[in-house]
């Protein structure tokens, strides 16, 4: 028999201000949360940009430390992305544009997909995750992705 347990805190009220305002904070509030999170995940903005990422998240899509990503375009701060063949190749732009992470996006919507990760160096193995991406938006417009992933 499955077992739930649910716990009260108390609700966030947003402080008065402008809507973009809000929105910002709402992003930071993201921002921090993922930063400070024990589970690998991931937020990137509408450019792609790296505003976030957990040390579990560095570290499990080989990516060095958040310092070394963070305000860089995801695929420009040194994630890997291969296929599944026996001799992976990297991915072209077209399935690079179908990862979790900017489909969420591209589409507004969930993402889930499996990705495969090449370490930077010989001594890295490549690992397999699944991601499972949500947009995050702002004044009913997508302002960016958080993405959670777990090694397969």
């Amino acid at each position: 028999m499955a077992h739930v347990e649910l716990s009260l805190s108390e609700v966030f009220v947003p402080a008065a201000g402008t809507s973009a305002e809000l929105e910002s904070d709402n992003f930071r509030q993201w921002s921090t949360t993922v930063s400070h999170a024990d589970e690998p995940c991931l937020l990137i903005d509408a450019e792609t940009k790296v505003v976030a990422v957990s040390a579990s998240g560095c570290e499990l899509l080989c990516l060095g430390a958040p310092e070394d990503v963070i305000g860089f375009p995801l695929l420009d701060g040194g994630l890997r992305l291969v296929d599944f063949t026996a001799n992976p190749r990297e991915l072209t732009e077209a399935e690079i544009d179908k990862i979790p992470p900017l489909l969420a996006l591209s589409s507004g919507h969930l993402a889930r997909g499996l990705l495969r990760v090449q370490g930077a160096s010989s001594d890295d193995h490549d690992a397999t995750v699944d991601a499972i991406s949500t947009p995050v938006l702002t004044d009913g417009t997508v302002a960016g992705s958080l993405t959670f992933f777990s090694e397969v």
